[in-house]
């Protein structure tokens, strides 16, 4: 069967053409940027200019830039950089109840070593209401920290506006654009953004690497110790392919991104319109109107979402529950959990997101084959059939 792959948010291809700019770094050029000599100097001058084009891509200046080996990374220099560096001020961090597991395990560790995080609550779509926000502001509250828009729901956040509290009481905003990027027009100055985690892969470059936004006054303390590099920041030798390959997808996805966005946007009508008119006691998951071109995410009463994604496998499409960083517990999604769905409810959601090389015929093979899928679940499921019983 031709395959169908429908989990962009989890992993992209790196593009072809990302892959070709790569490729004499591996074997051609492939000096150290430490190095003073002729080749050194090529290895530096990528560097340089794989910097200038990832400012690029958000509205930064290029000395404002550190490359990583993952966005996670990044994350993890953001804040317990950021925290350690301040705590003479306060340890005081805002975090949201929907934000990818890797901030929610960096929260837990800070409270380990000595932090208070507070958690704002979402709404029904996942969505930080400002004024809760703003309640748990304190005195020795030194960051906040919200993603972007969500990996898993796709609700999109009001960044502007927090950023805007943030500024005006004197705190570092940190957010975790990995979802949003090549999906919204990334600005960090529009946005008042002060710290900001980037991912290659998202942009259809290749694993492995990543970049923190940060802003001149916003210092961090180094996580990774050892031989300075990134203006010592991040030691250890750079990837030098992979940070090419990432400042290469970067220049893409923005003389790209109108175009892929608009396509995305029409797929992702065309899910939600077909499948919630198909599949009876079918609901959307996040905010109908503020969340990714690229996400559809639905919740089917009285089904498994692991029963789902083997019913998907025999079918040859690829399809997820929700983050792929979470998929090996059997918890359910603590996003779904937090915008108000019960455990049962939750367990019960199916995932689809789209991107650069999704065609007409995957959209059409996923909107036919789900209502069946879905209605041979229920003939197998009790908690469906006691659920029909009792409706009647």
């Amino acid at each position: 069967m031709d395959s169908v792959y429908l989990d962009y948010h989890s992993s992209k291809p790196t593009d072809k053409r990302v892959l070709e700019e790569m490729m004499p770094y591996f074997t051609e050029m492939y000096g150290n940027p430490s190095s003073l000599h002729s080749m050194g100097d090529l290895a530096s001058d990528a560097l340089e200019a794989s910097r200038k084009r990832v400012a690029g891509f958000i509205n930064a200046d290029e000395d404002e830039i550190v490359f990583t080996a993952s966005a996670t990374e990044a994350s993890n220099m953001a804040l317990i950089g950021y925290a350690m560096r301040r705590k003479r001020r306060g340890k005081h961090i805002i975090i949201s109840e929907v934000e990818h597991i890797s901030i929610r395990n960096i929260a837990k560790y800070l409270e380990a070593n000595g932090f208070e995080v507070s958690r704002v609550p979402v709404d029904q779509y996942g969505m930080v209401p400002l004024h809760k926000m703003e309640r748990r502001i304190r005195d020795d509250t030194i960051l906040i920290s919200v993603i972007y828009a969500n990996n898993e729901i796709g609700t999109i956040q009001p960044i502007k506006a927090i950023g805007e509290i943030a500024a005006d009481h004197d705190i570092a905003f940190h957010s975790d654009a990995v979802a949003a990027e090549g999906l919204i027009p990334l600005d960090v100055k529009r946005d008042g953004i002060n710290l900001m985690s980037l991912s290659s892969n998202d942009l259809y470059g290749p694993h492995g690497v990543g970049a923190l936004y940060m802003q001149k006054r916003y210092r961090v303390n180094p996580v990774i110790i050892g031989g300075g590099q990134e203006r010592g920041i991040r030691s250890g030798s750079e990837n030098i392919p992979g940070v090419v390959g990432m400042g290469a997808a970067a220049d893409l996805m923005q003389s790209e991104m109108h175009d892929e966005v608009r396509r995305m946007e029409a797929y992702r009508e065309q899910l939600i319109k077909n499948i919630l008119q198909d599949v009876p006691d079918s609901h959307l998951n996040g905010h109908p109107t503020d969340r990714l071109a690229s996400n559809s995410h639905f919740r089917f009463d009285g089904i498994e979402g692991e029963a789902l994604l083997l019913s998907f496998k025999d079918h040859a499409i690829a399809v997820s529950t929700g983050s792929a960083c979470t998929s090996k517990t059997l918890e359910p999604s603590h996003t779904l959990i937090a915008t108000g769905l019960t455990h049962e409810e939750a367990h019960g959601s199916l995932q689809l997101t789209t991107g650069r090389f999704t065609e007409d015929s995957d959209i059409d093979k996923v909107i036919k084959v789900t209502p069946d899928i879905v209605s041979n679940l229920r003939r197998l499921s009790p908690i469906y059939k006691e659920k029909k019983v009792f409706a009647r």
